[in-house]
């Protein structure tokens, strides 16, 4: 029997949605009245999504002012990238030359590189976000895909500290593709080390950028 969702939580859901699409800046105040019009729910039920958001350490309350799109620290940045690790690397050794989520991802790379020719760098973040969520969707659990996707809301924070955009994320296009090729080719092992070798890099530059802009 399937459950019914709340209002609160496919608020929350839209919500999560728009942050990881970098509808909002960090630090961002979250207008209650704005919201609630745009998505049609009363202010209680907004307020309820804007908890379950804080439990996901997408938003903050701050006493007296409101809710705010959480800026992440260097700690937070580190352990993003912890807990990508055990996740993505779960994921290449699950994934074969035939998984439909390689083929996802294929398709994700195609869209950044679009991007990345027309300048459109908040694109191109997009579809690397979906490239990693759809990488994770060869490991047959959905419990995993819900982690990676809370985590994936959370980058978008991280991605939108970075000054030049399109410094940052154009390298990393090829990156995804020479995984996407490794894996086609069903060579895990160069897969694995590819994506330690990205996620080392990437870390760094936002582990810097969020030291910068606190």
């Amino acid at each position: 029997m399937s459950r019914t969702v709340s209002g609160a939580e496919s608020s929350a859901t839209r919500l999560r949605t728009m942050i990881a699409s970098g509808d909002f800046a960090p630090g961002a105040q979250l207008s209650e009245e704005r919201l609630s019009d745009q998505l049609g729910v009363s202010r209680n039920t907004l307020r309820e999504a804007f908890r379950l958001l804080a439990r996901d350490r997408l938003v903050e309350h701050v006493f007296n002012r409101g809710v705010f799109v959480r800026r992440l620290s260097a700690a937070d940045v580190v352990d993003l990238y912890a807990a990508r690790r055990v996740l993505e690397s779960a994921a290449v050794w699950a994934c074969t030359p035939s998984s439909p989520a390689l083929a996802d991802a294929a398709s994700a790379v195609s869209e950044a590189r679009a991007a990345a020719a027309a300048g459109d760098w908040r694109a191109v973040g997009t579809a690397d976000i979906r490239f990693h969520a759809a990488l994770v969707r060869a490991v047959p659990s959905e419990r995993i895909w819900g982690l990676m996707d809370g985590l994936l809301a959370e980058m978008r924070l991280a991605f939108l500290t970075t000054d030049d955009p399109g410094s940052f994320h154009a390298g990393f296009v090829e990156r995804n593709e020479a995984i996407v090729d490794a894996l086609r080719a069903d060579d895990r092992s160069a897969a694995s080390a590819l994506l330690a070798d990205y996620l080392d890099d990437a870390e760094r530059t936002l582990r810097s950028a969020a030291d910068v802009g606190r």
